[in-house]
């Protein structure tokens, strides 16, 4: 997870997107932070979705074939 502090750097270039506009500086650095942001996120995601297993009404498992082999090469590491 990003640190608070990012997060709200990240909100405060937005908002000040909104009103002021940013310099280059500032655009720079509002991208690099929504990237790392992002990134995270999809890190984050990715490990939820490996412990997802889905089930249908009558119990059987319809996990799609991808993420029953990205669960099954994590398991090898």
């Amino acid at each position: 997870m990003l640190p608070k502090e990012k997060i709200a750097r990240i909100n405060e270039l937005a908002n000040k997107a909104k009103v002021d506009g940013l310099t280059e500086s500032e655009a720079k650095e509002q991208s690099k932070l929504r990237s790392e942001y992002l990134q995270t996120f999809r890190s984050s995601m990715l490990g939820t979705l490996q412990g997802v297993k889905i089930v249908d009404p009558l119990g059987e498992d319809v996990t799609p074939e991808k993420l029953k082999r990205l669960k099954n090469s994590k398991k090898l590491h």
